[in-house]
């Protein structure tokens, strides 16, 4: 990645001292370049079509509170020009900003050359490329920050480390950017980054754990915000990557309608706007979507956009696991979106990860992987009905039960909370937007329950180095003085856990917020909830399993052997669809020739 230059929208405003602005431009797109001349003078290098600016980098100001959308806006301040950035890809605006940042705190260490020097040095003025960031900038502007803070009063630095923590707390855009700037990729999660930035549509899937929604959070980065619409086939499961559902963007909700009704729906003036801007259409769970909506959609963007090319010239970036849970239709037999004949048309460019980051034991991950595909040895069947034998109590928490229905999984909750003694604690979330949006969409429920002794797990990762994250299981010991919950986590600590925000994008830029505890009752989860989670401590017994990929999302969840029970392991419970196996095979043999090809090619 060039991390001196950047590929955006901007604005240029010129004012006077009273900070009227006197001129303005705008530009749609506009590529930002960091220069130097030959006295190592900082320069910022704009320029778009034939029209280009150079402005000297020197007394400016940063703002950068809204970086994670992909604003920024440069001042400044001795000639009065403010520069704008807008639909920047955070993963290419927070490297450009980072080294400004250290070259100009770089640029304070060096002696500068007076004007009056460089007028009489006879030298041509001609700027260059800046060069790459290293060790030795960064050390040095870490020394400087060290001795500001070390000469920074008791109270000032407790005042600046609190003002730090409240921000890190409370904004989201921090998890991004800190999700940006450690993010480390293998090679084959590179290969899918570099595709998703690139021409054509792409698919990418692969085993639980394989990092999926972490790589999609990447590519939501590398890609212009304004431009890009991320959704996923349910409102879990896109609150995770701060997207909507397909449902909503599309305009026709669950499509129950005919194809020309759908299209009518979707040319309503504030739909179609949406589906005109979009570039980039990426969506998560793909394996969830029945096929039949597929195509439909598929043809109604052709023709809202006015385009006869697959989605209307939208870039598909679809992300899912079809070895999961099937698409439901309650209408007909669900069909998979690769039996239509709009996957063809829209000819994906397809990847399938192999590598595991969710579970290190070895044998558990083999086990996994032959479960996924339906097929179960008598070793696998003996190693699962071991677990039998697993004491997973600890400090009172029990291990969390998954269920096959979601109503089952309610009623233990509910049976199991009337059962504890003592008072109860109720907390009601505040909302900002629709309350079904909300709770479709967020993890957390509007009116929680709690009492002393309940069984909970965390649904926000609140410190990571602790192991206080989505999924963590604990139980309540006690309530604080101001009434937040006291919990005793399956890690070892012992936490007060406070209110957290969740933020849910609605249509037309419309952002809808609920902030509410961010437990749930957890004696037990229903497999299909359980999607997406790491749980610590899991107990399931697979009698009741119904579909194709249950069992292997159920057991999927756990860390390793040794933090799961299984009761009455029945190799009977574990089956895969044929149609998705005989897919897989396909993909694999296609992605290995075009893998071949690509070394063999001499171009």
């Amino acid at each position: 990645m060039d991390i001196t230059s950047l590929q955006c929208g901007g604005t240029i405003e010129w004012m006077n001292n009273l900070k009227e602005v006197t001129k303005r431009v705008k530009y749609a797109s506009m590529t930002a370049k960091l220069l130097r001349n030959e006295f190592r003078d900082l320069y910022l290098h704009i320029e778009s079509g034939k029209t280009a600016y150079k402005f000297h980098v020197f007394e400016v100001s940063i703002h950068k509170k809204f970086i994670a959308e992909g604003k920024a806006t440069i001042n400044f301040l001795q000639s009065n020009i403010v520069v704008m950035f807008y639909n920047a890809p955070a993963a290419n605006l927070i490297p450009f900003l980072k080294t400004l940042f250290i070259k100009i705190a770089s640029k304070k260490q060096s002696p500068k050359v007076k004007l009056r020097e460089q007028l009489l040095s006879g030298k041509p003025h001609v700027l260059e490329d800046i060069s790459p960031i290293n060790a030795k900038d960064v050390s040095r502007v870490r020394n400087e920050i060290d001795l500001k803070e070390r000469s920074l009063t008791a109270i000032q630095l407790k005042r600046k480390r609190n003002e730090q923590q409240k921000e890190k707390e409370t904004s989201k855009k921090q998890c991004i950017i800190s999700l940006v700037s450690t993010a480390k990729l293998s090679g084959e999660q590179q290969q899918v980054l570099q595709a998703a930035t690139s021409k054509g549509n792409i698919f990418f899937t692969g085993s639980a754990g394989t990092g999926k929604s972490y790589l999609l959070r990447i590519i939501l980065s590398a890609l212009p915000p304004d431009e890009t619409v991320a959704t996923a086939s349910t409102g879990a499961a896109a609150c995770l990557i701060g997207g909507i559902t397909l449902h909503s963007f599309t305009g026709i909700g669950a499509g129950a309608v005919s194809l020309e009704k759908g299209i009518e729906l979707a040319n309503r003036p504030s739909v179609a706007q949406n589906w005109r801007r979009c570039k980039y259409l990426i969506i998560d769970e793909i394996s969830m979507i029945d096929g039949d909506y597929f195509e439909k959609v598929e043809q109604i963007a052709r023709a809202v956009r006015k385009s006869n090319d697959p989605f209307g010239g939208i870039k598909l970036i679809l992300c899912g696991d079809f070895l999961q849970l099937p698409p439901v239709n309650r209408n007909s037999k669900a069909k998979f979106c690769f039996q239509t004949a709009a996957w063809s048309r829209c000819q994906l460019q397809c990847f399938n990860l192999k590598q595991v980051h969710r579970q290190s034991d070895n044998v558990f991950v083999s086990i996994l992987n032959n479960i996924r595909l339906g097929k179960v040895t008598e070793e696998i069947t003996a190693r699962l009905k071991a677990t039998t034998k697993n004491v997973l109590e600890k400090e009172g928490i029990i291990p969390t039960q998954l269920c096959c229905k979601t109503l089952e999984a309610q009623l233990i909750n509910d049976n199991k909370l009337k059962q504890l003694p003592g008072k109860e604690y109720r907390y009601v979330a505040t909302d900002s937007g629709s309350e079904k949006m909300l709770d479709d969409q967020t993890p957390v429920v509007k009116t929680l329950v709690l009492k002393q002794g309940a069984q909970i797990m965390l649904l926000k990762n609140v410190n990571v180095s602790s192991g206080l994250v989505n999924g963590a299981r604990g139980i309540v010991t006690s309530f604080s003085s101001s009434g937040l919950p006291v919990v005793q986590f399956r890690a070892g600590l012992k936490y007060t856990v406070d209110l957290e925000k969740w933020v849910v994008k609605g249509m037309g830029g419309a952002v809808m917020s609920r902030k509410q505890i961010p437990l749930r009752l957890a004696w037990a989860f229903s497999i299909h909830k359980s999607q997406g989670l790491t749980l610590d401590c899991v107990e399931m017994s697979l009698s009741g399993v119904f579909e194709a990929g249950q069992a292997y999302v159920a057991l999927s969840r756990a860390q390793s052997l040794d933090s799961l029970r299984v009761r009455d392991f029945n190799a009977k419970q574990v089956w895969a669809n044929p149609d998705v196996i005989k897919f897989y095979r396909q993909l694999d043999y296609r992605f290995d020739a075009f893998k071949l090809h690509a070394l063999g090619s001499r171009s």
